[in-house]
């Protein structure tokens, strides 16, 4: 005799199909974490560490910083689109099984501009995870060049709204 499947598979995907991110929190010394994101899954590891999973076409914001008895050695951004099975993907230490970067951005100055950004759209009133995909790519490619990202407002948002209802 067989068991019907479980109505909740069809509603959440299995934990696997989903990116997963680790992080770790030791005070002063490695500090990873999600800026915005929709966590779909949170698990809590020990007290300095956590994955989080997210569905595929998510998109998160992961932030590391490391430093050493002399100040910060590292710090960077990155944000990062989950990908569904079968679609192709760029690695990123942390992330697996890795995701499409719509920014990667290195140095404090340059991912303090991000974070600006990234402020500056919620300020919108546009949450950064449901921004189009094309404004982080921008934001990356206009701080990579010393210019000063355009900021993403409630028009674009509309634009961007239609231009994902009209490609279906």
């Amino acid at each position: 005799m067989t068991v019907p499947p479980s109505p909740m598979r069809y509603r959440q995907p299995p934990t696997d199909a989903m990116t997963r991110v680790e992080l770790t929190w030791i005070e002063k010394r490695i500090e990873h974490w999600i800026r915005f994101g929709r966590v779909a899954v949170d698990e809590i590891v020990d007290r300095r560490r956590r994955i989080v999973r997210f569905r595929p076409g998510a998109i998160f914001a992961f932030v590391r910083w490391a430093a050493n008895d002399y100040g910060t050695v590292s710090s960077r951004i990155d944000i990062v689109r989950a990908v569904g099975a079968n679609e192709p993907f760029t690695t990123l230490p942390f992330v697996r099984p890795g995701g499409d970067i719509l920014l990667k951005i290195e140095g404090w100055p340059k991912v303090s501009q991000v974070l600006a950004a990234i402020d500056a759209t919620e300020a919108a009133g546009v949450d950064p995870c449901d921004a189009a995909p094309d404004h982080w790519r921008h934001v990356h490619n206009r701080i990579a060049a010393g210019q000063q990202p355009r900021p993403y407002t409630q028009e674009r948002h509309r634009a961007w709204l239609k231009r994902r209802e009209i490609e279906g």
